[in-house]
Parts: structure tokens; sequence; C-alpha cells
């Protein structure tokens, strides 16, 4: 039995396979290092009684986690895991490594990360080229869900929102400036809670004034990540994957056709993806 597990900023998703088909798949929080302590990753994953039922049972662990690019971190998740699935051996690598695989598989290619975070590297088949973004949702993470929670924030405090959507996230989440500013700067993961506004953005993506936030979400995306990536690699098949990217899909390739730019595939769950690649 082995567990193949790829976590963003926000979530985790884990597929089990067992005796020649996908057992079960379940959902945790990021199990992201740079955010959670071993503790803390511990605790999430005893809630879960999916992984409880099975911990004991599973061999092998492939987890591909946003935070997880050092090699300090990629042990101390690994030794973290392998407290819980006790009989387990754990192999940790960043999620953009999960995301190349899950979309060019032994072919090279820039893949574009745009879920909870944001990223974007040259695979050359093999392995991810090291870069210098993946710099998180402060420094970073222009396109992602984090970013676009943080725009849309930003916009209802200063008063730029439409009255019609103003009245839609005062009757949905009852905001005002104190628990905003109280829940971003003073209680933890301020990262999942700016990313939950993403379902915000899909309930009213027809709505002009969002189209422009996610339209320009994806020029600051392209200006920062994918044009510099290509510049360096030139005619190579362009990529992308995450929750971002697959719900807003069109407006993504509307934004690469201006700049002349073709996108090849957008994977929005590459949990399935990379299972396949590695029973296969």
């Amino acid at each position: 039995m082995i567990a193949v597990v790829y976590s963003g900023s926000k979530n985790a998703c884990w597929k089990i396979w067992h005796e020649g088909k996908a057992m079960v798949e379940t959902h945790t929080l990021s199990v992201n290092p740079c955010f959670n302590d071993p503790k803390q990753t511990i605790q999430l994953l005893s809630k879960n009684i999916t992984l409880i039922r099975n911990a004991e049972n599973i061999k092998k662990v492939y987890v591909f986690a946003a935070g997880a690019s050092a090699k300090e971190k990629q042990l101390e998740l690994a030794t973290t895991l392998e407290r819980f699935f006790v009989n387990s051996k754990v192999k940790v690598k960043d999620d953009v490594y999960g995301a190349a695989i899950a979309a060019c598989h032994d072919k090279s290619g820039i893949v574009g990360i745009l879920g909870s975070g944001a990223n974007c590297a040259y695979y050359n088949g093999k392995k991810p080229e090291k870069n210098n973004y993946g710099l998180g949702y402060i420094l970073a993470d222009e396109g992602s869900a984090s970013y676009f929670g943080k725009i849309l924030l930003k916009n209802f405090l200063e008063g730029k929102l439409p009255a019609d959507l103003k009245a839609k996230l005062d009757h949905q989440y009852h905001l005002d400036r104190p628990s905003i500013l109280e829940r971003v700067y003073k209680k933890p993961q301020a990262q999942i809670y700016l990313a939950s506004f993403l379902d915000f953005y899909s309930e009213n993506r027809d709505h002009k004034f969002i189209q422009q936030l996610i339209t320009q979400g994806f020029e600051k995306y392209f200006s920062t990540y994918l044009i510099p990536a290509l510049a360096k690699h030139p005619g190579e098949e362009i990529h992308f994957v995450g929750t971002v990217a697959g719900h807003f899909q069109e407006q993504l390739r509307e934004v690469a056709a201006k700049h002349r730019i073709e996108i090849m595939s957008v994977t929005r769950e590459p949990i399935h993806n990379i299972l396949n690649y590695y029973i296969n």
C-alpha cells in the first residue's frame, strides 16, 4: 500500500493505492513545513479517520509539499510523517516537483503553479530547475488564491468595491476592518484565510470588476514568473497546475494569448497524474 500527497499552502490531497487500484482519497489542511511544526502536522493527521485507519498498512509515502524546497525542510517533514506512518518510508519533494511530474511526466517543459500559492519552473524531464521564486504569500505569490484574497480585502477596506459586490461580501462574511486586520496580522495561517476568498471570485466570476482583478493578477504572474522563465528557456511547452489555473482557465489562456504564448495543458488537481506516474 502506498500513499501519494500533494500539498499546497492551504490544503493537502492524499491518495492511497492498494493491490492495483486507487483505494481512497482524502484531504487535510496543508502539511507545509514552513508553516507547521512537527507537532501541528501530527495533530492534523490524527484528526483524519481515513489516514488513521490505513497508517500502519502504508509502506511508502510520496509527498510533494509547498515549503519543502530546502533539504532540511524535506527531512523534517519526512521524519514527522514517519512517526505517524510507522511502517512506511517517506520521500519528500516540493510542490513544484510534483506539479512538473503531473504536467510533463518525463518530458521537459515550463510548469506554472497557480493554486493557494504561485511558482514557476523549468523542468528538464527529471527535476525542476532551481529559481528565486517561492517567496510565499507576503513577498510574492502573484496570481495565487492568497494574492486574490489579499487584493479583494484591500479593495473592500479602501472602499473601492462596487456596491453590489460589497453587499455580497458583507452578507457572506460579515467583515469589518478590525476583524480583517486581526485575522491577517495576529492569528496563525493568514495565507489560508486569504486563499479562502477564492470561492467568492468563483461565485462572482461574471462580474466585470472581478474579471478585472483576475486579469490584472494573471498579468502580474506572467511578468513576474512566466515571461522570464520563457526567455531563459525559449520554445519549451508551457503547462499550468493548480486550483486558480483550473477555475479561471479561460482568462488565463486569454492573458497568455495577449503575450503570444500557448498553454499546452491546465491540470486543476495534480494528485491524479502524480499517482499514475508512480504506479506505472
